[in-house]
């Protein structure tokens, strides 16, 4: 049997200038073998370090790792705290001015978002989901374009402590029907239209022939927002716009304080090797290693603008694209389209 041989075998290495090492949040190869010793000495001294000094709690938490029921470890289990006031509420008294998000539209349009502009935004929508009955431990099903309304229906699910589980926008109505059964989902958020280079996706035609495969008895509402015509037929007993949800509601909303353990979000494989299969990722735990990763690898520095081309379906898209950015108070760029149409505009100065 013939063995196959690697061309891309690169051995050369290129060490950064001491002015970008001086600069670094773990500045050189000293600074990070003491955090890997701080680390090694006391595994739970060295998280718990880290959690009291990144995250906001509303309860401080007094246990660190419990491994007693193997293989279901739990981190900080006995705090509490809520992760849309992580990314939203502890930046208003310090930077409620700061660009958050800026989106880009598919067509080109630019829209900026302030700290404080979407910090109204996801309480108004959380007021608007709790008009719908929806309550803390619900899960809802997003199903949106990539858009700041993709951010503040996350955002807003965990305000409210809903675990929100995002389909990607480009799955199939089969493949969102499998995911709405498997969640429970009480709910459903979509748009009637996503825009990606330069076509349409209709996705609440989408939403339609997956509730209409039968067993989505679960799911009671249906937010629509419009991005596009809004020439649809909605269903008067469950279907609600956007717009008419959020009319007259508070831009304050309360968080719900929930446990270090709750559910933040569940997110399905692709489903190719068999039935997707839901992974759920805690609140505290989640939301530190994102806060950890932004500052430790992508450096993150309070001057920068951020941007990860992933789709929010993706579990890099939910943390690089909405809690770890928004967590570590960065302003960050949200793409609709293709994103290679993006890199062509930046390389040609446009």
């Amino acid at each position: 049997m013939a063995t196959i041989q690697s061309i891309l075998n690169e051995t050369r290495t290129f060490t950064p200038s001491a002015s970008f090492v001086e600069q670094a949040n773990v500045s050189g190869m000293e600074e990070y073998d003491a955090l890997c010793a701080e680390a090694e000495k006391d595994e739970a001294a060295f998280w718990s370090r880290l959690a009291r000094d990144h995250i906001s709690w509303h309860k401080p938490f007094t246990r660190v790792l419990d491994e007693t029921n193997h293989p279901f470890f739990t981190w900080f289990d006995d705090g509490e705290l809520n992760v849309s006031y992580n990314c939203l509420d502890r930046h208003q008294a310090t930077q409620s001015d700061k660009v958050a998000l800026i989106f880009e539209a598919d067509d080109g349009t630019v829209t900026r978002c302030t700290y404080q502009d979407l910090y109204r935004r996801v309480c108004r929508f959380a007021n608007g989901l709790k008009s719908l009955n929806i309550r803390k431990g619900d899960r809802v099903v997003i199903y949106m374009p990539m858009s700041i309304e993709a951010v503040v229906a996350m955002l807003a699910c965990a305000r409210i402590g809903a675990t929100h589980s995002v389909v990607f926008g480009g799955f199939s109505a089969k493949s969102l029907h499998e995911r709405i059964i498997d969640a429970g989902a009480v709910a459903v958020i979509t748009a009637d239209e996503q825009w990606r280079g330069g076509k349409i996706n209709y996705l609440k035609a989408v939403v339609e022939d997956a509730l209409g495969r039968g067993e989505t008895d679960s799911v009671k509402s249906v937010v629509v927002y419009q991005r596009g015509s809004g020439d649809l037929q909605l269903d008067a007993n469950r279907d609600i716009w956007w717009h008419d949800l959020i009319r007259d509601q508070s831009e304050t909303c309360e968080p719900e304080w929930v446990n270090a353990e709750h559910p933040l979000f569940t997110l399905y494989t692709s489903g190719s090797t068999g039935k997707p299969k839901g992974v759920q990722h805690s609140s505290a735990g989640f939301l530190l290693g994102a806060i950890t990763s932004m500052q430790w690898i992508f450096d993150y520095k309070s001057s920068d603008i951020f941007w990860c081309t992933a789709d929010v379906g993706w579990v890099t898209g939910h943390t690089y694209v909405t809690y770890g950015p928004l967590a570590v108070g960065a302003t960050q760029i949200i793409f609709e389209g293709a994103f290679l149409l993006i890199l062509t505009r930046v390389a040609s100065g446009k």
